[in-house]
């Protein structure tokens, strides 16, 4: 394991490109849930089918693939991104599908009662979803979003294919020059555990946190 403390300065500046990955998509990819679940539920029929369509085509089609498109397929048009550029976008729109489909049910499970009391006290149809709704929702699909999100850091590898520099990446840079495998693969098998349990922890945290207040 010598080789590996060697090199851990290396492994951990992937580990941080791994969780930057993660934070990042996770965000933007939480924001265009939040757009999408509503827009399946309370959009007109076009804008519901749009929805519909993006969901299906993301979940039926395999994380890799798409990343490809992103970063290879763009290129075609003259679209060039950077690997990274390229990692977030591809990952917050993969990301995007599988949270709209967990808050879409959390807002379904929501009372109709309590969307008429908000606008019976005279509550917008945005402030009843703001303040009222979308705050419980969220509540509800703690739990499957945050499996999504561990998911998500462990997708993260996928984006090595693209060149960009994340941990998987990095043990292969490494075992590329030493020309041994197991132990750095035992090493990015542990860090990508380490960090699912951090985040299982942060999660529970959270919806531990929002209970108090619904």
């Amino acid at each position: 394991m010598d080789i590996v403390l060697e090199n851990i300065p290396f492994l951990l500046k992937g580990a941080y490109y791994t969780l930057l990955i993660t934070i990042v998509s996770m965000f933007f990819g939480t924001l265009l849930g939040i757009i999408v679940a509503i827009a399946r539920l309370k959009g007109n029929r076009f804008i519901s089918s749009i929805a519909r369509f993006y969901v299906s085509v993301i979940r039926g089609t395999p994380s890799l693939v798409q990343i490809i498109i992103v970063y290879y397929g763009l290129a075609d048009y003259n679209i060039k991104l950077d690997p990274l550029t390229a990692a977030y976008i591809a990952l917050s729109i993969n990301i995007g599908a599988y949270i709209s489909e967990a808050l879409r049910g959390a807002l379904q499970a929501i009372p109709k009662g309590q969307t008429e009391a908000a606008y019976a006290s005279g509550m917008t149809p945005f402030q009843t979803m703001r303040r009222i709704i979308l705050p419980q929702a969220i509540r509800i699909a703690i739990p499957p979003m945050g499996n999504t999100f561990i998911g998500m850091l462990k997708e993260t590898s996928l984006v090595s294919v693209i060149t960009v520099t994340e941990l998987l990446r990095s043990a292969q840079l490494l075992i590329a020059q030493y020309y041994v495998y197991m132990p750095f693969y035992l090493a990015i098998a542990a860090m990508y555990w380490i960090m699912s349990v951090v985040f299982s922890f942060l999660l529970e945290k959270i919806e531990k946190r929002l209970s108090i207040y619904v």
